[in-house]
């Protein structure tokens, strides 16, 4: 054969050779299925265990991680091997917090892994079905109870570490301008605290009151002493008083006057008094008065004395008009009589009185005691006006 033969051949028979061993050595090796951390692969390997295979590919692996058979285990033709690093979590449960691997897939895996309940009303900072991820912190607000006192209304509620004003924002409950909480809303809900809202309201309420009328008297020295007549008649005025009323949970609290009108103004009673005094000529050239005693009698002896003085009228409460001694007081308004103490003066007796004239003892009375006597009068307004007060009198006979 010539060199050149020679050398082609010797060409050919290393490239047969190198390409034999080839397909030898890449048909020797084992196909393994491996999935990493959620990716797959496939790898075709002359290694013998599963950690050599992983070492090959440059990873570690650590004793909280995830690997679906141990490290030693030795490779098999279209073995599947999945691989999971663990994730750091930081879980914030209350007052305590603590660091966490782990190799579960979402928040709510991981609690059940961790055996950590939740309750219904406890508040966590994911949602159960958020992947986990590397250095993820999951805070856990753990719920109390307390009482809600919205204004009449109680109620048991939970709530979670929070200030006052948030607590009520979560509860759904709105202020009004004038209401009132305790504690205040700045403040931290307190485990099995109460929460009170006072519901303030301030309102209008409009009220109307009589103006009583007064009792004038004028004096008509044509009308006989003692008598009495109505010129005009009285009448009531009306008055509109406006309040501010300011309420706590539907009551009263504070009544504040704001406004007063008068609607109609009040009309006096307007009343003429006789003065004049009638005289009858008798004999020795004397005058009496009405009572039959003379105008100089109550200078002329008797037993004179200083006495408590009210007044009463024929139509008091109990009164039948009639007197202790058959006088018809409501038949004769204008006589002029006393009620005594029958013991300090006499029924019967002529008596003249200040300021009132000269009169028969002719009425007791169970309140007519000692130095009192009680005045007849007329009309209800004369006894009232009268009062009480000390005058002298003079018991004649």
């Amino acid at each position: 054969m010539s060199r050149k033969k020679i050398g082609i051949f010797i060409a050919s028979f290393i490239v047969f050779t190198a390409t034999l061993s080839l397909l030898v050595f890449e048909g020797t090796k084992k196909t393994v299925a491996l999935t990493v951390d959620g990716e797959k692969m496939v790898v075709k390997t002359h290694a013998d265990t599963i950690g050599e295979i992983l070492k090959d590919l440059q990873v570690s692996v650590n004793k909280d991680d995830f690997l679906s058979h141990p490290v030693d285990t030795l490779v098999k033709n279209k073995l599947n091997v999945v691989f999971e690093p663990a994730k750091m979590v930081i879980v914030k449960d209350g007052e305590t917090e603590e660091s966490v691997w782990t190799t579960t897939h979402t928040v709510d895996e991981f609690l059940k892994d961790q055996e950590i309940a939740i309750n219904v009303h406890d508040k966590i900072n994911f949602t159960l079905d958020e992947p986990i991820s590397e250095n993820q912190k999951l805070v856990i607000d753990r719920a109390f109870p307390l009482v809600l006192k919205n204004g009449k209304k109680k109620e048991n509620v939970w709530a979670t570490s929070t200030t006052v004003a948030d607590f009520l924002k979560q509860q759904g409950v709105k202020l009004g301008k004038l209401d009132k909480v305790k504690p205040d809303l700045s403040d931290n809900v307190e485990p099995n605290g109460v929460i009170k809202i006072v519901r303030v309201e301030k309102v209008t309420d409009v009220v109307e009151e009589p103006i009583d009328f007064a009792v004038v008297t004028k004096k008509d020295s044509n009308m006989s002493q003692g008598a009495e007549k109505v010129v005009q008649e009285g009448k009531e005025g009306l008055l509109k008083k406006e309040f501010e009323i300011t309420k706590e949970n539907g009551k009263e609290v504070t009544r504040k006057l704001v406004k007063e009108t008068t609607v109609r103004e009040s009309q006096n009673k307007i009343v003429s008094v006789g003065t004049k005094v009638l005289v009858a000529q008798v004999s020795r050239g004397k005058s009496t008065t009405a009572t039959g005693l003379s105008e100089n009698d109550a200078s002329i002896g008797g037993k004179e004395m200083y006495v408590n003085a009210t007044a009463y009228t024929a139509y008091c409460n109990g009164c039948s008009g009639i007197t202790a001694t058959g006088i018809n007081l409501r038949a004769n308004p204008n006589l002029k009589v006393i009620a005594v103490d029958p013991s300090v003066i006499p029924l019967g007796s002529k008596v003249w009185v200040e300021g009132y004239g000269y009169a028969v003892a002719g009425d007791t009375g169970g309140a007519i005691k000692g130095n009192r006597i009680d005045l007849f009068v007329p009309s209800k307004e004369q006894a009232y006006r009268f009062g009480r007060k000390q005058v002298k009198i003079r018991v004649l006979n």
